[in-house]
């Protein structure tokens, strides 16, 4: 059957008729809706991990036992599992073991930027890169043989404009291996040094009999073209604007297979053209390869390391002609990213600002606290280093500094990394004040579910983690909840836990306004006679107020009635009577 899917679904479709039986990742766009989408299909396990590291080593666990595994994340979430990663090129697999990886050129919703083809070569593991919908399902069924056959996980790299756009595939059916026997392999699986040193050249022979596959795969693929003054070696969503800028003109080689990469035929192929341009984004991957092969090459001397391409951009750079664009009769007005109306997170972040505190921040959509007007955070690094960094920047300074420092994380973030951050400043004793703002779901990914909500990934009732009793069981005595509407007791609270003279964690609970569990009591009123124009409510920017002729005005297609804005008003101009 033919139907349009996203590069993500695509991939999903192809675990599924792969016969893969086991997935486990955590969230983290753009790779978040493969997880989503192959959970559908009954006959494969699938699971949210706590993190990247536990979601590849529950798979890799998964291909030890016998069946074919997976596991999803996004670039920076590879950083988290290279720990299990490196050792896994060693052991290889029984079953196949695919991990996926989306890289996120543009930084449309991440916080670097970098290249995740660089561990492919580090940890001397094949990596595939599918360049459309119809490529994301043939390369994971190719990813498992391949896995197979050379005895080595497969990372499967995608990217934010092929996870997210759509084009047409031919679905097949599930095709499921016999599973794998499982035997005791110590030498195998053990990786302590005397097995790791007998391991090692065995990997550098999978790398070698790689190179030689890829010599010949139909995945790394010449296409001539008309004018041979040029040569472009390419590969993903590059390739695809190489193609719609200049379709046949001139020759490409593309490759499907990044890593390692042919060289005899990349040889040959320089061979037939004139000049040799690497176009692909961010680092010069592809470009050093070749050079390495002694061929003279250009890439980013044309092409940016930051950001990603266009069609435009590589017309551009290599000669063609670029159609001139329409202008706008209208300038568009900046629409900066901001907490949703009603979020628990806005009026928590208010407090924090008006005790002029510094804020350790972490990873999630309570991030936008750092942007006006509230302008509330002082760092963001990496999950989890909000709680790791409060010890050191309170153990740096001195007690007024504890006093008037926080770490704030979100509920899926503290499990994710958190914790262990936690259980350092009980165990090292530094009296840091962490607050855990559980909205009650994984929001920032769009509302999956985590350990702390409940339920499991396909929406079924499991085992909740007690956020009070964690973090007392790693050692902190001081654990108070708030409701962060109630902006009084909030700020007492953390007056209060500031003062203390030990570690403390404040867990600001209130569910995240877009479930559609949650019920609100509707928009409030705002009363222009009572309106002075003080501008207070605006301090808290949430999009459902504006000021319009001097007077604070709500709108109530946003508006949920959270009442924040009301306990800022000292005229009473807002939630008059009538208004809920």
């Amino acid at each position: 059957m033919k139907m349009l899917m996203l590069g993500n679904e695509a991939v999903a479709r192809g675990l599924y008729e792969a016969g893969c039986s086991f997935v486990s990742s955590y969230p983290g766009t753009p790779s978040t809706e493969i997880t989503e989408c192959v959970a559908k299909y009954d006959e494969v396990y699938a699971e949210w991990a706590p993190n990247e590291k536990v979601a590849l080593e529950a798979a890799f666990g998964a291909s030890v036992r016998g069946v074919r595994s997976f596991c999803a994340m996004k670039h920076v979430g590879l950083n988290v599992a290279a720990d299990p990663l490196f050792t896994i090129s060693y052991t290889g697999v029984n079953a196949g073991l695919i991990i996926g990886v989306a890289d996120d050129a543009g930084m449309h919703s991440s916080q670097n930027e970098q290249d995740s083809r660089h561990y492919a070569q580090a940890a001397k593991i094949p990596m595939l890169e599918p360049s459309d919908s119809a490529e994301a399902i043939a390369f994971t069924k190719l990813a498992y043989e391949l896995s197979e056959k050379f005895d080595t996980a497969v990372l499967m790299k995608m990217c934010t404009r092929v996870s997210h756009s759509q084009s047409v595939v031919e679905t097949g059916e599930r095709v499921v291996p016999k599973q794998k026997q499982y035997e005791k392999n110590p030498a195998k699986y053990i990786m302590m040094p005397a097995n790791a040193k007998r391991r090692h050249p065995a990997v550098e022979e999978r790398t070698r009999a790689l190179t030689a596959w890829a010599e010949n795969a139909e995945i790394n693929r010449i296409e001539p073209g008309q004018d041979k003054s040029v040569g472009i070696i390419t590969s993903s969503t590059c390739y695809q604007y190489v193609k719609e800028a200049f379709g046949d003109t001139y020759s490409v080689l593309k490759l499907g297979m990044i890593w390692p990469m042919p060289e005899q035929k990349i040889k040959d192929f320089a061979a037939t053209v004139e000049k040799l341009v690497a176009v692909e984004e961010l680092d010069g991957f592809i470009e050093t390869h070749c050079r390495n092969l002694g061929l003279s090459v250009s890439g980013k001397e044309l092409f940016s390391e930051i950001g990603e391409l266009s069609q435009n951009l590589v017309l551009e750079k290599l000669g063609g002609a670029v159609q001139a664009g329409k202008a706008l009769s209208e300038e568009i007005p900046a629409r900066p990213p901001v907490m949703c109306a009603g979020c628990p997170h806005r009026s928590l972040f208010y407090v924090l600002k008006k005790l002029n505190l510094t804020v350790l921040g972490d990873i999630g959509c309570y991030t936008l606290g750092a942007v006006a007007p509230l302008s509330a955070i002082d760092t963001t690094i990496c999950m989890g280093a909000s709680v790791s960094g409060i010890h050191g920047f309170v153990k740096a300074g001195d007690e007024a500094c504890a006093g008037k420092t926080v770490a704030v994380i979100g509920d899926s973030t503290f499990i994710h990394s958190g914790v262990t951050g936690l259980i350092n400043i009980a165990y090292n004793e530094s009296n840091s004040t962490v607050i855990i703002l559980d909205n009650s779901i994984t929001g920032m990914t769009g509302h999956q579910q985590n350990p702390t909500t409940g339920y499991n990934l396909k929406g079924d009732p499991c085992t909740k983690i007690d956020l009070e009793s964690l973090c007392r069981a790693v050692g902190i005595n001081r654990v108070k909840v708030v409701d962060p509407y109630d902006m009084e007791t909030c700020q007492k609270v953390i007056k209060e836990e500031l003062e203390a003279k030990e570690p403390s964690v404040i867990i600001s609970r209130r569910p995240c306004a877009l479930l559609k569990y949650v019920k609100h009591p509707g928009p409030i009123c705002s009363d222009p006679e009572k309106c002075k124009g003080c501008k207070a409510c605006m301090n808290i920017g949430c999009p459902a107020i504006s000021m319009v002729d001097g007077k604070a005005v709500i709108d109530e297609t946003l508006c949920v009635g959270c009442g924040v804005c009301e306990q800022l008003c000292k005229f009473g101009a807002l939630g008059a009577e009538g208004g809920r």
